[in-house]
């Protein structure tokens, strides 16, 4: 019976074991597929707690060779399998993960990603890179699907992303504010001071029909002429306009299909909706402006600028900024110090479609005619919206009902 290999203190080496020249010691094996690994430690007990990782690995399926796997190497295959996304929202995975992601997180060996690493980066992202949950949120997104791709394939036993973002939120008190849109005060201020304002009248037209329809940024921006049927007062949405940032293509204007299926819709036109169209049309033919810009095949779009080319998103957000900060100030420069003034909240261009659904919502419209209108493919998101409403108007009529018995009991008493 041949003599048992021992290292230098004596100790019995089991089989692949190896006490290197240097005094450290290696485990060595092979995959199903042939391929030689192999790993090391200073001490015999080092190296045997990397070999039951090894062993217990292999047991349970886990891949043994992606020693040199990173996560940069799993986000590449995710890019090259993922499908059924939209266009712009895959592209902007693509960009957050570049980005944020790459440089960081991305070289770290995946089998070596721990909990504790995913907690760390939002902590980073957050403290020293500056970007708010919402951005961190559009990450952990990406970063679940690939580190979810590992685990498929075979490389990770667990998610180790879970619940990441949501301790992080935890932690952090860092939950969304809740979206506000405006009163009906702060709706007819805005517009009134759209109407009145010489500085601001041309942006009349597009904010108006947002108040108005309800439409997402991208179907108003990509609204065309011939989308608008004036004789029946009716609007189709069959199509929206999408801004692709791309770190090596540059920046470009697409045409996609609405977000869901059921963004495919038709929308009545209300007079004011009328109204803002048609003094969008007349603005165009007196300043001598027209469409110059074809995008994927389409053309004659309504909201353009003063080059005859499509709005943009971030120029939208921006006029939007510089018309609230303007109205206050003319409103402060005018107050009564001895009474209330109405002021513009902070909001962006979907405040404007929240904004539509709260007063459609206040009107007492039915339900499934909202999602409709709005093009919702689930009802529970219109729901959600449809519940915040109520119960803010519910609140409201109580209070009057208070005030209207308040009433009758002193009329009761005189």
């Amino acid at each position: 019976m041949a003599e048992r290999r021992k290292d230098t203190k004596g100790r019995v080496l089991k089989e692949n074991e190896t006490q290197r020249p240097d005094g450290t010691y290696s485990y060595r094996w092979r995959t199903a597929n042939g391929k030689r690994n192999a790993v090391y430690g200073r001490t015999l007990e080092e190296l045997r707690e990397k070999e039951q990782k090894v062993l217990r690995d292999k047991s349970d399926g886990i891949k043994t060779n992606a020693q040199n796997v990173t996560l940069n190497d799993i986000f590449d295959l995710w890019v090259n399998i993922k499908r059924g996304l939209k266009d712009n929202t895959f592209q902007n995975y693509i960009y957050m993960y570049e980005q944020f992601v790459r440089d960081y997180l991305g070289t770290v060996k995946i089998t070596k990603l721990k909990r504790s690493d995913i907690r760390r980066f939002y902590n980073y992202l957050i403290d020293e890179r500056g970007l708010k949950v919402s951005s961190v949120d559009n990450i952990h997104t990406v970063l679940h699907q690939v580190i979810a791709l590992a685990v498929e394939d075979e490389y990770l036993r667990t998610n180790v992303s879970d619940n990441a973002l949501k301790e992080l939120k935890q932690s952090r008190n860092l939950y969304t504010e809740k979206k506000r849109s405006l009163t009906t005060q702060e709706q007819k201020l805005f517009l009134d001071y759209l109407k009145k304002n010489p500085m601001y009248q041309h942006w009349y037209p597009i904010f108006s029909l947002m108040l108005g329809t309800g439409l997402r940024v991208g179907e108003t921006t990509g609204l065309r002429w011939e989308d608008v049927d004036f004789e029946n007062n009716i609007i189709s949405i069959n199509h929206t306009l999408v801004y692709y940032n791309h770190n090596k293509g540059g920046c470009y204007f697409g045409i996609n299909t609405p977000k869901t299926r059921a963004g495919e819709r038709t929308i009545p036109m209300i007079d004011s909706v009328r109204e803002a169209l048609l003094q969008e049309k007349e603005n165009q033919i007196m300043q001598g402006i027209e469409c110059k810009v074809t995008v994927d095949g389409f053309t004659n779009f309504i909201f353009i600028n003063r080059f005859g080319n499509v709005q943009h998103q971030g120029t939208l957000n921006k006029a939007l900024r510089r018309i609230i900060r303007d109205c206050n100030q003319d409103i402060l420069d005018n107050a009564n110090n001895s009474q209330t003034e109405v002021l513009l909240p902070r909001f962006s261009c979907h405040i404007l479609r929240h904004t539509f659904t709260t007063r459609l919502c206040e009107s007492g419209i039915n339900i499934k005619v909202i999602q409709s209108v709005l093009g919702h493919a689930d009802i529970s998101t219109t729901l959600d919206i449809y519940a915040d409403v109520t119960k803010d108007l519910k609140n409201a009529e109580m209070l009057s009902f208070n005030d209207f018995i308040k009433q009758s009991e002193y009329v009761l008493e005189a």
